[in-house]
């Protein structure tokens, strides 16, 4: 049986994490996350801190996408580019393509669902909750007063729709980029995984 994928994306506040963890651990599957960065970096022979920086990095020019969106090349060493954001980017990209070429996993973030599109293996996620509800999670978990966590929310969002839209020239929230939706505000951790592994077992079917 070929192995399962699934990505996860997830808005700031949403559980989708948390969720992500607790999937990995019923279905026995890998989990990835910022480990993908250190991985990356022992492949390429870059310092993981500069994947970390760039992973973060809040001043990506808007007025334009990466120099060339996301195509599945790195750019070799003796390059000028070679530790571009791009290029880290493409280092990070074809790990999760090896990754998901071979194991049972799950992967949060990283434009994962981009890069894997098309494959008829991967499955899609995108986890998002009600405002009022992030707020209310992101006071308890990250210990910020109301306005700290509403700001801490906007900002990483708007971080992580730039950072999509950088490099693939997509929108982030897109729906039809996206397998399942969920929102995580009228359900339970336990109910929200029980749908995500029904709909898994439906996308799936032999």
């Amino acid at each position: 049986m070929e192995n399962r994928v699934i990505t996860i994306a997830r808005s700031y506040g949403s559980g989708g994490r948390k969720m992500g963890k607790l999937l990995a651990k019923e279905l026995g599957y890998d989990y990835y996350d910022r480990e993908i960065l250190r991985i990356a970096s022992d492949e390429s022979g870059i310092s993981e801190e500069l994947f970390t920086r760039a992973d973060e990095n809040t001043r990506l020019p808007l007025f334009r996408i990466a120099r060339q969106v996301y195509t599945g090349e790195v750019i070799p060493p003796d390059s000028d580019d070679f530790i571009s954001n791009e290029n880290l980017f493409r280092y990070q990209a074809k790990i999760i393509r090896e990754l998901a070429s071979t194991r049972n996993c799950v992967i949060v973030g990283r434009c994962a669902n981009y890069i894997l599109r098309g494959r008829d293996n991967v499955m899609n996620v995108f986890v998002t909750a009600p405002v009022v509800d992030c707020v209310r999670r992101v006071m308890e978990t990250d210990g910020l007063d109301l306005e700290e966590a509403e700001k801490r929310i906007r900002k990483t969002d708007k971080r992580r729709a730039d950072y999509f839209k950088y490099f693939t020239g997509r929108e982030w929230q897109d729906a039809a980029l996206y397998d399942l939706c969920l929102n995580t505000g009228h359900m339970s951790e336990q109910k929200c995984l029980n749908i995500v592994k029904a709909y898994m077992e439906a996308r799936f079917d032999d």
